[in-house]
């Protein structure tokens, strides 16, 4: 994936395309925003939320514009075709498909252990549209993890691999810019810097089967994996992002003795939660290395 990269590999060509790239893809949010404020509201809201089906598939369709213009300036800078983001189709397909099954396998003998779920605060189980919309779910993930793959291990860690091929630079500057884009201005200070801490180890670890397999299919089926997860299974009643759950619960914070207190540590930085999160990432990547090895 580097070679392609080798022909035009300067560093100021790579800042410009990551801004052109963020700048048309907000361009394009704001105007299908602005279009569904005046033609659909409740659509515009839902979009917005992601708290109903059709919000949040629009939500990841609309992760086809940060594709489309990532492909778009690569050509335009860097003479660059899609295909050479991914790598051999079908070794990618493979890879892929093996990582996320495997680590679909692990998210059930997870659920399967202790602390188990309570099921007092269920509202609901969504199978009659759960399963008819899943292909079209899984389908829009994959556009929303595949976009993102292609930008940041695609795009970025493939050029920085071409100017400075020290694997410092190119498996950290992609993955701060990566952790980067997942603040949020509207959520409080410690969340966000959690968030971002998180985000940061998991496209390390994105990073680093990228390198190893040189093709994008691993690293788009462990992102897909991980976002199946966290939209596709459960979801709080009315939360951002719960509109493809399968299982809604009542909007609660439960603390560790179910009281619904706040857990402890949940105002540090360093907390528990996160520390969990991050093991969970690393136990995702060695099992997706594992299925890669078979």
């Amino acid at each position: 994936m580097v070679v392609p990269a080798l022909p035009r590999p300067q560093l100021d060509r790579l800042i410009l395309g990551v801004f052109v790239i963020e700048a048309l893809y907000l361009l394009t949010l704001s105007a299908l925003e602005e279009g569904l404020a005046r033609l659909a509201p409740a659509l515009g809201d839902a979009f917005f939320m992601g708290n109903t089906a059709p919000g949040l598939l629009l939500q990841f369709a609309s992760f086809g514009a940060l594709a489309l213009w990532t492909i778009w300036v690569a050509r335009w800078l860097q003479g660059r075709s899609a295909h050479s983001f991914i790598g051999p189709v079908r070794v990618a397909l493979r890879q892929g498909t093996r990582v996320f099954a495997a680590l679909l396998l692990l998210f059930l003998a997870v659920e399967c252990l202790p602390p188990y779920w309570s099921f007092d605060t269920l509202e609901a189980v969504r199978w009659a549209w759960w399963l008819p919309l899943l292909p079209l779910s899984l389908a829009g993930l994959m556009l929303q993890t595949g976009a993102e793959e292609l930008l940041y291990r695609g795009y970025v860690q493939s050029q920085i691999a071409a100017r400075m091929p020290s694997a410092w630079a190119w498996m950290i500057i992609p993955n701060i810019l990566f952790a980067i884009a997942h603040w949020s201005s509207g959520a409080d200070l410690v969340g966000n810097i959690q968030y971002v801490i998180w985000a940061f180890f998991f496209g390390l670890a994105a990073s680093d089967l990228t390198a190893r397999t040189g093709t994008l299919g691993a690293a788009i089926g462990f992102h897909m994996a991980n976002n199946a997860y966290a939209f596709l299974f459960f979801g709080e009643l009315g939360a951002p992002d719960s509109g493809l759950a399968l299982m809604i619960f009542e909007s609660v914070n439960l603390g560790a003795d179910g009281t619904g207190g706040a857990l402890p540590g949940a105002d540090w930085v360093l907390s528990p939660a996160l520390t969990v999160e991050v093991f969970m990432t690393v136990l995702m990547w060695g099992v997706a290395r594992a299925a890669l090895r078979r």
